[in-house]
């Protein structure tokens, strides 16, 4: 793993690159209210990463 230092130059293309290679969990929640009553819910969950990082030997499902 290379460490990134706060002066290095780093392009949109290698930060996707280390993100695919180690997987990313976002989550989030949003909820619309009008007058303190929630109208929407939406509950956020994704995991972006790679196929080849998913199918590597000693993950949790391969």
């Amino acid at each position: 793993m290379t460490l990134v230092r706060p002066d290095d130059e780093l392009s949109l293309v290698d930060l996707l690159d280390r993100l695919l290679a180690g997987g990313v969990m976002i989550t989030g929640d949003i909820t619309i209210s009008l007058a303190d009553v929630d109208l929407v819910h939406v509950s956020l969950r994704a995991l972006i990463s790679s196929v080849q990082t998913l199918l590597e030997p000693g993950s949790a499902d391969a």
